[in-house]
């Protein structure tokens, strides 16, 4: 490829947390260009972002959909190649299907969609158009996290018997949205959807525990909870899980544990050993044994195998962390896009798929079902 992919970007105007993320993420490599946006539905708003990132107000559109149509009357190597999604969930579908209508390739925050039937009708769309889709589970970004998936594979762990993975933040424990805009909508069914905390960060326990294992969940046994007064959606949820090889899993998501910040851990048990990590300390990977003494992995340094080194950027003991596995998405995204643009059709993405986006709508829907169920066990289908 002789130059670089070009990015429209929908959502991550003033005020936006997760879209300057992206646009970070984006740049880190050197293989993406932001060259449009509709950065707010206020088009003052969407201005004031565009002249931060120096973008001219011809490439600042009034919305996405006047971007999509103009941007696809631009020349190819002008017009943008992609766009990147960075909406609240009931948005996605809409912006993403009529980019993939016109033929672009799509990068879009999780989770992938507003309701299960719409992440059905999209993962169906990018089949019948061939075009790119990540989703940015950034979590499966980061190193130590391929590390553990690639010894998983390789079968240093044995046969895989139980998962614990959890989630646990204390943002929400109280009653904020009025001051934060980060929490309004997702406290809010109209924006968010059926869950605000299994939908927010459970999804990213399942998608992170499958990514690792290899594993799917076929049946589930969940727990919602509403903590907050005046909260609505759920603010903290358990469930037990079982997996296809047999394996039985403990998943646990909460927004109202206090003093928690983002402690985003796994713990993977085999019949030969055992793995854990911890997004805090994402450096490190912990490796234990019944036999033998516990090991203790950092990124960078001899032991850790092909997998975490290409995912990383710089030598040991130089942290790196969230923009840098959002990163690894947005550079695995450009190349898969770029030999699509150079006519090759096959290719291996190690980043979320419209698949995993599709699995992780179904978890959300299931969870949601079984809490309000009588019946123990819930069959998870997608």
């Amino acid at each position: 490829m002789k130059r670089k992919i070009k990015m429209g970007m929908v959502g991550g105007g003033p005020g936006a947390f997760i879209g300057s993320v992206h646009r970070m993420a984006a740049r880190l490599d050197g293989k993406i260009d932001l060259v449009c946006g509709a950065f707010s539905s206020d088009r003052a708003k969407s201005l004031v972002t565009a002249a931060e990132l120096f973008l001219p107000e011809s490439r600042c559109y009034w919305n996405y959909q006047d971007m999509i149509e103009f941007e696809r009357k631009l020349p190819v190597g002008e017009r943008m190649d992609c766009v990147s999604i960075v909406t609240p969930n009931i948005t996605h579908y809409d912006i993403a299907l009529k980019a993939l209508d016109n033929g672009f390739h799509v990068i879009c925050e999780k989770p992938m969609t507003f309701t299960l039937e719409q992440a059905r009708k999209l993962a169906e769309k990018v089949q019948e158009t061939g075009t790119i889709f990540a989703l940015t589970h950034n979590y499966t970004g980061y190193p130590m996290v391929k590390q553990a998936r690639a010894m998983i594979k390789a079968g240093t762990l044995g046969e895989i018997r139980k998962i614990v993975a959890e989630y646990p933040q204390g943002w929400l424990g109280d009653a904020i949205e009025g001051a934060s805009k980060q929490a309004e909508w997702r406290v809010d069914p109209a924006r968010a959807g059926i869950s605000c905390c299994m939908g927010d960060i459970g999804s990213h326990v399942e998608n992170l525990t499958e990514y690792i294992t290899g594993l799917k969940i076929t049946e589930l046994c969940a727990d919602l909870t509403t903590f907050v007064p005046g909260h609505t959606l759920d603010d903290d949820g358990n469930v037990l899980v079982r997996f296809d090889n047999g394996a039985r899993g403990v998943l646990y998501a909460s927004q109202m544990s206090t003093g928690e910040e983002n402690g985003l851990s796994i713990r993977v048990y085999g019949t030969k050993g055992a793995v854990e990590w911890h997004q805090e300390s994402p450096e490190t990977l912990v490796v234990k044994y019944n036999n033998k003494p516990m090991q203790v992995l950092r990124r960078n340094w001899a032991g850790i195998g092909a997998e975490a080194a290409a995912a990383s950027r710089i030598p040991a003991g130089h942290p790196e962390g969230f923009i840098e596995a959002f990163a690894n998405i947005y550079s695995q995204f450009a190349d898969a896009v770029a030999g699509r643009l150079e006519g090759d059709k096959d290719f291996a993405p190690d980043f979320p798929t419209a698949e995993d986006g599709l699995r992780g709508m179904a978890f959300i829907d299931a969870v949601v079902k079984s809490s309000r169920s009588d019946q123990k066990w819930l069959n998870f289908e997608v």
